[in-house]
């Protein structure tokens, strides 16, 4: 489907452009799409990945991914039952599906890539995408999202009464476009079109076990006065979370005020947590954090290509008109069946351009107010939708994957899961 997708893309900006003459827009938006691919995304994405990857590392070593996998064992089995209970790629997808929860954009994709390389040791289809890959992508462009902390920032800028009212909309509409990810891409992986022949696991997929010894694996238990250290630990941030909750901007609401304080302790905590257990079961935190950043340049030099693809086929249609086109011909449709016209560029950037979508919804909250029932709407779906093609093309690319089966369908499904849930639930509450 990408195929078709991407080449549309691009036949129709071509043409748009062509007719209304504006093919010097076009070669300039192509032109900056590639390079903002390159030097905005993907190189600095060498060094976050490096670290994260570090992280996970010593996560490994320490023994934490396994116990993680465990906890939530009914259901990540329920969600993944390819992937083996005690497999990396469990606590990798869990650490990701957590960070994008608290909005931590920096930490989750790195997260979520190390998931992805995690996934593909164990797919015998190597450049097939397969469903446990299918199913995390779907969770990704579902956008589960505790705080729409992008969106509540630009009404709170723009002089909103009450810029946190669409922290419980977009809670609820995640949740809607989150069940309907899931349930789509589970119906679709039995349709005989996406079904994937039956195949033994690759023989790099099987995980060994917990080991002891000199390579750098866990060595001690968690005696007395190493579980001492760890409760002194989480006491020292219980303290810095309580005191950044109370101590931050006054908030209309106790839950989003408590996530704001979370969030700003959430990467600290996880920096420093995982290089203490690991060291206190015995991990040469060091040299492990260093052989798991190595892996990092690699991986943002394998998405590149495909980061390319995907930005310059929408830099191109955008250039060319297209998005403005299509809400010409849409609106009276839209206006048939009570759609607000006005969100309609907002909906169709959201799949294509994270960036895009910030500068049309500031622009509804400049010409409508912060406050007004269309612009709740757009904060609402900016919080509960995702840019689809974008984490497609960055989590496939990482893995080389270039068959998708039916993750694009999925993703666009959630997404139109979330635009209607966020009108209807509006609605109801505003």
């Amino acid at each position: 489907m990408l195929n078709y997708i991407w080449l549309g893309l691009i036949l129709a900006a071509v043409v748009l452009g062509g007719l209304d003459s504006k093919l010097k827009e076009l070669t300039d938006g192509a032109f900056e799409a590639a390079k903002t691919a390159v030097t905005t995304i993907a190189l600095p994405l060498v060094g976050l990945m490096a670290l994260w990857l570090g992280i996970m590392r010593l996560a490994d070593k320490s023994g934490l991914v396994i116990l993680l996998a465990r906890l939530l064992r009914p259901v990540m089995r329920r969600l993944f039952p390819d992937v083996p209970e005690q497999h990396p790629a469990m606590g990798s997808m869990l650490m990701n599906i957590a960070a994008n929860m608290l909005g931590l954009a920096n930490a989750a994709t790195p997260l979520g890539l190390r998931a992805m390389n995690d996934l593909e040791r164990l797919n015998p289809h190597p450049g097939t995408a397969t469903n446990a890959m299918c199913t995390f992508l779907a969770i990704n462009t579902s956008s589960v999202q505790l705080i729409p902390m992008t969106a509540i920032a630009i009404l709170a800028a723009a002089g909103s009464t009450n810029a946190t009212a669409i922290a419980g909309t977009s809670l609820i509409a995640t949740l809607c476009s989150t069940f309907v990810g899931i349930a789509s891409v589970k119906f679709f992986e039995k349709m005989p079109v996406f079904r994937l022949p039956p195949q033994a696991p690759r023989l790099d997929s099987i995980e060994p076990p917990e080991t002891t010894g000199p390579n750098g694996a866990a060595q001690h238990s968690l005696d007395w006065w190493r579980r001492l250290i760890l409760i002194g630990f989480f006491i020292f941030f219980g303290w810095l979370l309580w005191r950044n909750a109370v101590s931050g901007p006054p908030q209309s609401n106790a839950f989003v005020a408590r996530i704001n304080g979370l969030s700003v302790v959430s990467v600290p905590l996880l920096l420093s947590f995982f290089p203490l257990y690991a060291a206190l079961r015995g991990v040469k935190v060091y040299e492990e954090f260093v052989e798991g950043a190595k892996e990092g340049f690699q991986v943002a030099l394998r998405i590149i290509p495909f980061l390319v693809a995907i930005l310059v086929a929408v830099g191109m249609f955008r250039a060319a008109g297209g998005i403005n086109l299509l809400t010409q011909w849409l609106s009276p449709v839209l206006q048939a069946i009570y759609f607000p016209p006005d969100l309609l560029p907002m909906v169709l950037m959201r799949p294509l351009s994270g960036s895009g979508t910030t500068a049309l919804f500031t622009d509804l909250v400049k010409n409508l107010g912060p406050d007004h029932l269309i612009t709740r709407m757009g904060g609402t779906i900016f919080g509960s939708t995702e840019t689809t093609f974008y984490v497609i093309a960055v989590y496939f690319g990482a893995v080389s994957v270039r068959r998708t089966r039916h993750a694009v369908a999925a993703g666009l499904l959630a997404d139109l899961a979330g635009v209607i849930a966020s009108i209807a639930i509006c609605r109801m509450v505003f």
